[in-house]
């Protein structure tokens, strides 16, 4: 996948990025699906849940080496509380995490690897987690028609030469 694509669904622009080859999603494109104005808010009541900071924290554990555990349990204690408030910067500061990206400034966001992305999704609307699945998969099979057709081209040049 390209530095920055997007995919549309059901009228939201979604974008897409590619990170140490890990497919990204922004949970911000997808809570502007639920509400435009208040995104970060969104993003923020999503993660003070605690199924949500599980979600995180075990992915986490699975995928990143460098994960610290012991700060996870202390978000882990503390989550659903309604004095709980984790934001995804505090989140990869704290956790040492990878599977969300905070990018600030005009044309930042906050991403997630599509697995954690997907849930978020499934958070907003189950319907609309659906359709990004959709569409996500049709973007990954013309990636991998268009990489066919430049490796047959290349072939070909090859057995010419």
């Amino acid at each position: 996948m390209a530095k920055n694509k997007k995919i549309n669904v059901k009228g939201t622009e979604i974008t897409l990025i590619l990170s140490d080859q890990n497919d990204y999603i922004s949970i911000t494109d997808i809570a502007r699906f639920k509400d435009s104005s208040s995104t970060d808010i969104i993003i923020q009541n999503w993660m003070r849940n605690r199924n949500t900071v599980e979600l995180l924290g075990f992915w986490e554990v699975m995928y990143n080496p460098n994960f610290k555990p012991f700060e996870f349990e202390g978000f882990r204690k503390l989550a659903g509380l309604n004095s709980f408030v984790l934001t995804p910067k505090r989140w990869i500061e704290t956790t040492n995490a990878i599977g969300i990206i905070s990018k600030p400034g005009r044309y930042g966001g906050t991403y997630a690897h599509k697995d954690i992305a997907l849930e978020f999704a499934s958070w907003i609307s189950i319907e609309f987690k659906l359709y990004i699945i959709k569409e996500f998969q049709r973007q990954k099979e013309d990636e991998n028609e268009r990489l066919k057709l430049e490796w047959n081209f290349q072939r070909t040049l090859a057995k010419v030469n």
